[in-house]
């Protein structure tokens, strides 16, 4: 369902709306797209391994977001670099950075 902010207009929508999509580009500017249909898409091998990849990738990152020691870290870090820790943990995982096994 998608939110949407009044002010004398409407200020702000995201979300989707049946088969629209609301979001906001990377300048800024509100985009009203419709809702891909990826049903029959039939995934490469290429594509299946690196979905399985991001998959494990977003296990780690989860697993280290539980951890208060490690979260910390990556807190700081996100803090220094302007960044989202979770996604700081996820790139690490690409990397072959993983600070749970220390």
């Amino acid at each position: 369902m998608p939110r949407v902010r009044f002010s004398p207009l409407v200020e702000e929508i995201h979300g989707t709306l049946y088969d629209l999509v609301f979001k906001r580009s990377p300048k800024g500017n509100m985009i009203a797209t419709k809702r891909p249909d990826i049903s029959k898409v039939k995934w490469s091998e290429a594509q299946q391994n690196q979905r399985q990849r991001f998959k494990q990738a977003s296990a780690s990152a989860k697993a280290a977001m539980a951890n208060q020691e490690v979260r910390a870290i990556y807190e700081a870090r996100a803090a220094s670099e302007n960044k989202c820790a979770y996604y700081l943990a996820l790139s690490d995982y690409f990397q072959g950075k993983d600070l749970l096994s220390k």
